[in-house]
């Protein structure tokens, strides 16, 4: 994998990246869609690579593992081929699933021994064997294993859970290089910064982070229900400790809102089950603010989705024949909103580079946040 800058705003420490892997380009600012199993919940390969525009999407190792299994997905002849996606593929290590099964797993110094949420059956992850999973993935783009620390959390176990992650780097990484692909395409690894909200825990890991001077490098530990005040503080400190020449990767992040204000702090990718999730549920976003489709203010609104036009979606169905999906629990609804989120998001991040490149996203981002947060 290789990557250049292609601008660095004046105003901001907001940059745009090329980033080239055997499955394509990935133009920075990125958001990702998250397909957790094989596939962006409601939504086929070729809307999100026809309607929607994704460059690249995410899958989740831990569900992989499960279901389908990783022999499934090497008979398939990988990831890409098992879902037909030729675009570029990022798969988590599985760390996150884990840490967020507290009351069925235990972290020791050799992995995490977790029960499966399927059927209680006992499984490890380990630096090495989760190294070993995404090499059955076939994913682009692959993870260490880390500890992800809830919040609040102690400073004390936060720097247990910090060089835990450290060492399991250090394995992993051993692991990767000691490995080959299974598949006729290269893989990167990718190290993940941790320490909580402590700023001297986090400069401390991104350092040790930037020591192995790898090609994309990952913070992750965030949005896990610390304020975004602090959330802002600890992203720009990790990024102005990390190499200014490689992609900077905020892990599960986040609201529209969030992410620009990530990108003027200098990050160049993002995940978020969000637009999905919350489109499932109703909420649509859009450059004017937020909608909740299933309020009674919509019942009658017979005008288009979003005027915007981000999917085909938006002018072709209005508010109201939405909100009466949702009313009558009709999946196409789902579908409709998680579209419109998607393509929204992906707009969005499009938008931030082209200002990037032309010297004006720093006052854009400040005319679209108070927009974006407000709800219609």
């Amino acid at each position: 994998m290789q990557s250049h800058v292609v601008s660095q705003d004046v105003q901001t420490k907001a940059r745009a990246f090329n980033i080239v892997t055997n499955h394509g380009l990935i133009e920075t600012p990125i958001f990702m869609p998250v397909g957790t199993l094989g596939t962006v919940k409601g939504i086929n390969q070729e809307q999100l690579k026809e309607d929607v525009d994704a460059s690249i999407i995410l899958g989740n190792t831990y569900h992989l593992y499960l279901r389908p299994g990783c022999r499934i997905i090497e008979r398939a002849g990988g990831l890409h081929k098992f879902i037909n996606w030729k675009k570029p593929i990022l798969t988590d290590s599985g760390g996150y699933q884990v840490y967020s099964l507290s009351t069925t797993r235990k972290v020791k110094e050799e992995g995490v021994k977790f029960k499966s949420h399927i059927d209680g059956s006992i499984h490890w992850f380990t630096p090495e064997n989760a190294v070993q999973f995404q090499r059955s993935i076939g994913a682009d783009i692959i993870m260490c294993l880390d500890e992800c620390v809830a919040y609040p959390i102690t400073k004390k176990y936060a720097r247990i859970a910090m060089g835990r992650t450290h060492r399991w780097i250090d394995r992993g990484l051993s692991e990767f290089n000691g490995s080959k692909p299974l598949y006729q395409y290269d893989q990167t690894f990718v190290p993940i910064v941790q320490g909580g909200v402590f700023a001297d825990l986090r400069i401390e890991s991104a350092q040790f982070v930037s020591q192995k001077e790898l090609s994309i490098n990952a913070i992750g530990g965030l949005s896990v229900g610390e304020p975004h005040d602090l959330m802002y503080e600890m992203t720009e400190i990790v990024c102005d400790n990390l190499p200014k020449d490689k992609p900077r990767y905020l892990m599960g992040v986040g609201t529209p809102a969030n992410i620009l204000e990530c990108i003027s702090l200098g990050v160049d990718m993002f995940d978020c089950v969000m637009p999905t999730r919350n489109g499932r549920n109703g909420m649509l976003f859009t450059a004017e603010g937020i909608i909740n489709i299933k309020n009674r203010k919509w019942a009658e609104d017979f005008s288009p989705i979003d005027l915007g036009s981000y999917s085909f979606v938006d002018l072709n169905y209005s508010r109201a024949y939405l909100r009466h999906l949702f009313t009558v629990n009709e999946m196409l609804g789902k579908q409709i909103a998680s579209l419109h989120n998607l393509a929204f998001y992906i707009w969005l991040v499009k938008k931030a580079r082209e200002r990037i490149v032309n010297g004006t996203f720093g006052h854009w981002k400040e005319v679209m946040i108070p927009k974006l947060n407000q709800r219609l």
